[in-house]
């Protein structure tokens, strides 16, 4: 299990949290996810073994955001 944290740009209300934390929690391997919107990222724990974190970042991009690792 991993655990990381992505910057998301673009959330501005709590439906927005709500979506990138669904997405997240689509991708497989995805065991959970926590979306903190007035800091602008997303806890993930995951299985590094299924996911990846292009995966994680596309799925955020689908639900029309953008992410990237939060250094």
């Amino acid at each position: 299990m991993a655990k990381l944290t992505l910057k998301v740009a673009g959330m501005t209300c709590g439906h927005c949290q709500a979506r990138v934390e669904s997405a997240l929690t689509q991708v497989p391997g995805v065991v959970g996810a926590v979306v903190n919107l007035r800091d602008a990222r997303a806890e993930v724990d995951y299985d590094d073994d299924t996911a990846t974190i292009e995966q994680l970042t596309a799925a955020v991009a689908k639900a029309g955001y953008s992410a990237s690792l939060d250094a």
